[in-house]
């Protein structure tokens, strides 16, 4: 079996699971986000009175943090009231950051969990060795009633990734790589494996980068074989004993992709779809992209090797007259790094506007949103229409090396021009 399937099997109560069948399996943890206070309205639908562990669950306010308006205000409020009546030990509260970000650093998140979200990009905690999904709040309420939740075993790609990534190269140049061949749909409830000596090489925050983007191609979950990276930061963190689980030798994969990644250069998603990928130069060689404004946060490119890298490349400069450049760091705790080491204050002195942790604009809700026309540069994770504000604006997605080299010459640059 896989490792996937290894934890399943745990899981469900079984020795062994296949590909299609229906198991019913323990949950680790379930988190809901401030979009979901129809899981409260569900669970008592349910005839729920307490949850199933309250050691076990938790609230995340990162979409509208603080809130911008009265009723995610009053959300929060029926949130904060059904926390305190069940006694959830964890709360992450709008000073906190983005759930992706703040649950492994509270050491809720391990390798061979399951962990539940009502957020789609759950997929992240793949770079932990975890199995982790998104779930609406129909399926939340079930979990908090049960603490189980009904799971297909889904069809697992291979995503091979080799060599060692050149100059102006970054996690997110190669997911969107990836994004570009698989497409959108390449893995619509699969579930995406990534191996090879490029992984294998990476440090948690560019693994979580990758595991993030798995779910703009379909896929119901993420995988990374943990390596001495993973192991150090979870077993320094981890509220709870895990074991890692190792696939078995010769296991066939449905399908793999091997990816060169030494042969790769920034890449640049352009509006209005993930898999609408180009060489980001071939874009700029066609004429000057201009941009109202560039992004760096969200649970994709918000964390402090994300912001130190916009660092390098503003210290001691200024951003073009005329661009915005919004940064959102992922959480607190990296905000807080990210002062300690100076960056905060270097970016700020570029020109930067420094919102709240959490997800922002990457939503389409607050802080940083677009009118209708302008263009924006972003290290987050979705580019439809609509999807930071204005259906009529653009958003162009690339790494946040690249969002920092733009911001400073006002149009889309490729970061190896200034590195």
């Amino acid at each position: 079996m896989h490792a996937i399937e290894k934890i399943f099997a745990k899981h469900s109560g079984r020795s062994s699971v296949q590909t299609g069948e229906i198991v019913t399996a323990r949950v680790d943890f379930a988190e809901i986000n401030d979009l979901y206070l129809q899981t409260i309205y569900s669970f008592y639908e349910m005839g729920g009175e307490r949850v199933w562990d309250p050691e076990r669950c938790a609230f995340v306010f990162d979409h509208y943090a603080p809130t911008p308006d009265i009723k995610s205000a009053a959300n929060h409020k029926e949130m904060r009231e059904f926390r305190e009546k069940n006694g959830l030990r964890y709360h992450f509260d709008t000073n906190c950051g983005v759930c992706h970000q703040v649950m492994p650093e509270a050491g809720l998140i391990y390798p061979g969990m399951i962990v539940v979200a009502t957020d789609s990009h759950t997929t992240t905690h793949g770079a932990f060795g975890a199995i982790g999904t998104g779930c609406g709040a129909t399926d939340m309420a079930a979990i908090l009633l049960t603490g189980e939740l009904w799971f297909r075993i889904p069809e697992i790609i291979e995503v091979r990734l080799e060599g060692e990534a050149p100059k102006g190269v970054y996690p997110k140049d190669v997911i969107l790589a990836v994004l570009g061949r698989i497409r959108a749909d390449g893995a619509v409830y699969k579930a995406m494996d990534f191996t090879g000596s490029y992984v294998e090489s990476l440090g948690v925050a560019g693994r979580m980068v990758i595991c993030n983007m798995a779910v703009e191609m379909g896929a119901k979950t993420a995988y990374m074989q943990p390596n001495q990276a993973v192991l150090d930061y979870v077993s320094s963190r981890a509220v709870r004993p895990f074991e890692v689980e190792e696939t078995d030798p010769g296991y066939v994969y449905q399908e793999s992709y091997v990816f060169d990644v030494s042969e790769l250069e920034p890449q640049l998603a352009c509006p209005s779809s993930v898999e609408n990928v180009h060489p980001l130069s071939a874009v700029a060689a066609a004429g000057p992209v201009r941009i109202d404004q560039g992004y760096i946060g969200s649970c994709t490119g918000g964390r402090t090797e994300d912001i130190a890298e916009a660092a390098r490349i503003l210290r001691g400069k200024h951003i073009a007259d005329g661009t915005r450049l919004v940064l959102v760091p992922a959480s607190r705790d990296v905000m807080l790094e990210c002062m300690q080491k100076g960056y905060i204050q270097e970016l700020m002195e570029a020109g930067a506007t420094i919102t709240t942790p959490g997800c922002g604009a990457c939503l389409g809700a607050h802080e940083g949103i677009l009118a209708p026309g302008e263009v924006c540069i972003s290290s987050t994770n979705r580019n439809f229409p609509g999807r930071m504000g204005s259906t009529e604006a653009q958003i162009y997605l690339a790494s946040p090396a690249a969002v920092a080299a733009s911001v400073l010459n006002g149009y889309i640059t490729d970061p190896r021009e200034v590195l």
